[in-house]
């Protein structure tokens, strides 16, 4: 079976992760500081994502 994530995906989310320990991970769009590990690694996969890892698409909301 293959991966679903690439290990350049994980890398990211491991930077994302680290930032945040240390305090230096922002969000988007306002800048707060991110203290959360769920958004952690979501702001990890989408960094992944834009440089084009593989990373399975985000679920959308309209399928709830």
């Amino acid at each position: 079976m293959a991966r679903k994530y690439s290990k350049e995906s994980g890398k990211e989310v491991k930077k994302a992760m680290h930032e945040r320990k240390k305090g230096t991970l922002k969000s988007g769009r306002s800048g707060k500081k991110v203290t959360s590990k769920k958004q952690a690694i979501a702001i990890g996969l989408s960094k992944a994502r834009k440089k084009g890892a593989k990373v399975p698409k985000k679920k959308s909301s309209s399928t709830r």
